[in-house]
């Protein structure tokens, strides 16, 4: 059974996530920042993470960039979901090291979508 990390700042949006994915028979853990983020990651090696990027404190785009940059974190699949629906908030998501880029909201087989995907070859 993966793990995913889930990390968002909104209780809601990760019930809603933990929900459609651990429906889906994935095994979930929660972060509300990025710094809680990069702890998690190290400390429990996510098969692979969910990142919102707007969040107080380290945002997703400095976490998931720090992830990419860690010698023991950058192998682990990182796809952004964020309400900015920018095409240069996606770039810039790609360039910091994610795979892939969801806008919110997101339904559950998206999400499922994504993480079989992102699972496959990561």
């Amino acid at each position: 059974m993966a793990l995913i990390l889930i990390v968002d700042d909104s209780p809601t949006e990760i019930f809603q996530m933990r929900r459609a994915l651990e429906q889906s028979g994935y095994q979930i853990e929660a972060a509300a920042d990025g710094a809680e983020a990069l702890r998690k990651a190290r400390e429990i090696h996510p098969d692979l993470i969910f990142m919102d990027i707007v969040m107080p404190g380290m945002d997703g785009f400095r976490a998931t960039r720090a992830l990419a940059n860690d010698p023991a974190t950058r192998a682990i699949p990182v796809i952004m979901v964020s309400s900015k629906n920018q095409e240069s908030d996606r770039f810039w998501g790609m360039r910091q090291g994610a795979v892939d880029y969801l806008v919110k909201p997101v339904t559950a087989s998206q999400l499922v979508e994504k993480a079989q995907a992102a699972l496959l070859t990561g």
